[in-house]
């Protein structure tokens, strides 16, 4: 890497006159049991050098054999985009040499990529709604690894990551702000998840990103020079090196520079990017039809059962929540964050029809829960049926939301498998709805703060919370505040 000296800042109104374009290339590992075109185990953290086999390592007279879940996972994502699905896909070996690789080659597909085109909605901070066109997702095998351990000078190469599946989906150069990235790379994220093709795991390496970056004076039609930027661990680096990338390039041209068309690094600890070499042309590689792997040719058949055993999306979750269930789009932002959660609280939509009372559950007192022991919606000790009871007494009347809140939903937690209305009657919970009942409690109150009532009555109408905080005292938390409020206000008005 070329040591380089940082630039200094550019501001607002010099960046005001250029356009920043953006194309993402994403790499997704699959969720598989085995390599892309061997059988050796992909498990993650397993002792260096111990996933491997003479196919992986290269030797001659070695034959590889396609994965079929593989290929299966990179249909289900072609089809989560959108995407057309080729029928005869062939595969290619990409020569280059990297100490990590150890064939010499990665065999991956190049002139037909198995999913072709397709879109990912994104949905901006200011409400705006973007389509990210793709070009393509293909397939393609992992490198290795090498290892630098820290006061070492030497390289260790650890091969157990070689050979393990990939998709790479690559973006058109269709974003023109960080904030477009980023939540494109959260919409993907969500989307392999939702798919159980792939944990999304950034920091493990199984989800990966290479941003390429140009800019261009705003009305300019023809792109600029392309940078690659790389080593991006986090959604949060890939916004910082984008940012930086673009004041970078912004600077060179107020100079009257040059762009190099190049491969850089981000630094995280100083936020910025350095040279590591110029850009290969796609000549570089020497590109060629891989002789010992036959093409794959998806049948109608094959791709029908694929279809079917699709999972419901993220997109279409969100969609069902804000226009069958009535929820914000905040609501349902946070509620399909998560494939578990969000087919949670379907679950529960299905056995109660006030939705913003069971989304107020969901993203509260729920994911508090979850979020404080590190569990997932798998290991809650209240099933749906149980909080649909206890939304269904809070709005019948016969418990207020604070006894359910902080004595019965406690009492549900310890997973005793009693019902809401057992540990209601229990504690002697139960509400008092009958008119006949409160209404002698609110006449006490109101003989008993005849001032209070004068001053109501001439127009200091704040005075109803100190009613209600009387009434609800007196009836030690048993009166219906709905009832309550109703007779208050009927004695109060005449």
């Amino acid at each position: 890497m070329i040591e380089e000296k940082p630039i200094s800042s550019v501001s607002e109104e010099v960046k005001s006159k250029y356009e920043l374009v953006i194309g993402l290339e994403v790499h997704a590992q699959l969720l598989t049991k085995s390599k892309m075109y061997t059988s050796d185990s992909t498990e993650f953290g397993n002792m260096p050098n111990t996933n491997i086999s003479v196919i992986t390592l290269g030797h001659p007279g070695t034959l590889p054999k396609v994965n079929k879940r593989a290929v299966e996972f990179a249909i289900k994502m072609g089809l989560a985009c959108n995407s057309e699905i080729t029928r005869r896909n062939i595969f290619a070996r990409k020569n280059y040499f990297y100490p990590d690789l150890p064939k010499g080659y990665q065999v991956t597909q190049d002139k037909n990529p198995i999913c072709v085109g397709g879109f990912v909605p994104i949905s901006l901070a200011n409400g705006d709604k973007k389509d990210v066109a793709l070009t393509r997702i293909h397939m393609e095998e992992d490198a290795g690894k090498s290892i630098h351990l820290a006061g070492e000078i030497d390289t260790l190469v650890d091969f157990n990551r070689a050979g393990v599946p990939l998709i790479e989906i690559v973006t058109e150069p269709d974003m023109r702000s960080s904030e477009e990235a980023y939540n494109l790379l959260t919409e993907i994220k969500k989307l392999v998840k939702y798919l159980e093709i792939c944990d999304g795991n950034m920091e493990e390496g199984s989800l990966r990103c290479d941003a390429n970056i140009s800019t261009r004076r705003k009305g300019e039609k023809v792109l600029g020079k392309k940078v690659e930027v790389k080593n991006m661990n986090s959604f949060r680096n890939v916004v910082r090196a984008i940012e930086h990338e673009f004041e970078r390039q912004v600077l060179l041209l107020e100079r009257g520079e040059e762009i190099l068309s190049e491969t850089r690094t981000f630094d995280a600890t100083t936020g910025f990017t350095g040279s590591m070499r110029t850009k290969e042309d796609l000549n570089d590689y020497r590109y060629f039809p891989e002789p010992d792997l036959s093409p794959v040719v998806v049948s109608e058949e094959w791709l029908d059962s694929i279809q079917k055993d699709m999972p419901p999306l993220p997109r279409e979750l969100f969609d069902r929540f804000v226009n069958d269930y009535g929820l914000p789009e905040y609501d349902a932002g946070v509620l399909t964050d998560s494939k578990e959660i969000a087919l949670w609280f379907e679950q529960l939509c299905h056995l109660t029809s006030n939705y913003k009372a069971a989304s107020n559950w969901m993203m509260g007192p729920v994911k508090s829960y979850l979020n404080e022991l590190t569990l997932s919606i798998h290991d809650f000790p209240v099933k749906p049926n149980q909080l649909a009871s206890l939304i269904h007494l809070i709005d019948d009347g016969k418990v207020s939301f604070t006894a359910a809140s902080q004595k019965i939903y406690p009492e549900m937690l310890k997973g005793q498998g009693k019902t809401p209305l057992e540990i209601a009657q229990e504690m002697n919970l139960i509400q008092e709805s009958d008119e006949d009942s409160i209404k002698p409690i609110v006449e006490s109150v109101l003989a008993e703060n005849e001032a209070k009532v004068k001053e109501y009555k001439s127009g200091k109408k704040g005075l109803m919370g100190m009613f209600m905080g009387q009434v609800m005292k007196r009836s030690k938390g048993k009166a219906d505040p709905k009832v309550a409020s109703k007779i208050l206000i009927e004695l109060l008005d005449n």
